[in-house]
């Protein structure tokens, strides 16, 4: 887990909630694409399954960016988050020793 997403969910319980239901639909796409793949279940009612999952999967993830884009709580974070990483970003050097 990213900072940024550790401090959204120390501040923001929505997040948190969606962060979590976006892990977990993900994590059940994952395990049914692995055990069709391993059992070689082929047919529609498979593909159909996948296709489910992967919808809600899909559905959970764009609640969760849709909610960093339009919660204040969030912004405030990724603003954040954005000065620290253009902050440490001034102290990167190039392969030749050049910032």
């Amino acid at each position: 887990m990213s900072n940024q997403q550790y401090v959204k969910t120390g501040i923001c319980e929505k997040y948190q909630t969606l962060l979590e239901e976006c892990e977990r639909s993900l994590a059940i796409w994952n395990e049914h694409r692995a055990e069709f793949a391993q059992s070689r279940v082929a047919g529609k009612d498979a593909g159909d399954e996948l296709l489910r999952l992967q919808v809600k999967y899909a559905r959970a993830y764009t609640m969760l960016q849709n909610h960093s884009h339009h919660c204040s709580f969030c912004q405030l974070v990724a603003r954040l988050e954005g000065r620290e990483s253009e902050s440490s970003s001034d102290d990167v050097f190039d392969s030749a020793g050049y910032r």
